[in-house]
């Protein structure tokens, strides 16, 4: 057939079965399941801004071995998200992306990044899954299948080398399940992967929590980090204006968590501030096309090598000094109808 169809091998051979299930994949490659064991009981390394490169949920990074700023990428709050993490042992070229739902299109760019890092290199592109824990409403399980099936639909070949997920990386805790993992970091030069926290995640993370929260399921996932240039990216992205949010900002904390968290009972201890933090912006920048993206450009970032904070800068001068004039908070043109909300698409996973 003229479609060329996906191989995701282990150790070189190809999976036979379409998707794979878990536990045919466990079955059969017990290796699988020694490596996750292995990374679930490594100990958590914390991280602060230096030289690391965070990603959120729907959100993805690519890099390379000769990045002069980034030595780690890493995301967190997992919980019944997975973590796709792909390296090409050739090129060095590696790519992390947290997801709460299959975005086909987005996967495809996603990969088609690191295979283009790769170009002219022997070697092959390994790929990593982890998270999505055994929740109790089924969340986890039903990303995990997707997610084969998605990935045994790409035209890059793929070799699994880790697949912690599901079973893998929960544990029980008086009977309830608990992810053992919430965060992962990979080694940008030598493509290691641990267990990790982060301290501090980077700019803009209320517009980039806003941008998941109210969109729902139309929401696809975004790059956030120019290589070449070694530059954060943040949008231009739009998100819905929340008719409601003064009563959301009124609820209490466990209204509010209660409500837009999956999986309330596991939710890590950062979810709470930021989502205040996020719905407080949404208030301030109801449209963000306008206050935030005004001339629908990106917000740039660099890092600094001496604190390794992230430092914004305009691509063109401003000239003569001019100061930057911030968009009125008023804006007199029509409101637009605003879908009602909540309820939220079960999926939509409320991390920042």
């Amino acid at each position: 057939s003229l479609l060329q169809e996906m191989v995701l091998t282990i150790k070189g051979v190809a999976l036979e079965e379409s998707p794979p299930s878990l536990s045919t994949l466990y079955l059969h490659h017990p290796g699988l399941k020694e490596s996750s064991a292995s990374l679930v009981s490594d100990k958590s390394q914390v991280f602060g801004p230096a030289s690391l490169l965070y990603v959120s949920q729907r959100e993805y990074a690519v890099t390379h071995t000769h990045d002069n700023k980034i030595q780690v990428v890493g995301t967190d709050d997992v919980t019944t998200n997975i973590v796709i993490i792909v390296r090409h042992t050739g090129s060095g070229a590696v790519g992390l992306a947290q997801i709460d739902r299959i975005c086909d299109e987005g996967l495809t760019t996603y990969l088609q990044k690191v295979t283009s890092l790769s170009y002219g290199y022997e070697g092959r592109t390994e790929l990593h899954l982890i998270g999505a824990f055994v929740d109790t409403k089924g969340l986890g399980a039903s990303l995990i299948s997707s997610t084969l099936n998605a990935l045994h639909k790409q035209r890059t070949a793929l070799e699994l080398v880790t697949c912690c997920v599901g079973e893998l990386c929960t544990a029980r805790r008086s009977g309830t399940p608990w992810p053992l993992l919430y965060g992962v970091g990979v080694n940008v030069k030598t493509g290691e992967i641990f267990p990790a926290q982060f301290t501090d995640k980077g700019p803009d993370m209320d517009i980039r929590t806003a941008r998941t929260l109210t969109g729902g399921e139309a929401v696809g996932m975004i790059d956030i980090y120019d290589c070449q240039r070694e530059e954060l990216r943040i949008g231009p992205f739009s998100y819905e204006p929340m008719r409601a949010v003064d009563i959301w900002l009124q609820q209490t904390d466990d209204f509010i968590l209660q409500s837009l968290h999956p999986c309330p009972e596991v939710s890590p201890p950062s979810f709470l501030p930021q989502l205040r933090q996020t719905l407080k912006r949404i208030k301030q920048d109801p449209y963000p096309s306008v206050s935030i993206f005004g001339s629908n450009q990106p917000r740039l970032y660099r890092k600094d090598d001496i604190t390794g904070q992230w430092v914004r800068y305009n691509k063109e001068p401003e000239g003569w000094g001019s100061p930057t004039v911030a968009a009125p908070q008023q804006h007199n043109f029509k409101q637009e109808p605003i879908p009602s909300w909540p309820p939220l698409p079960v999926q939509s996973q409320l991390y920042y």
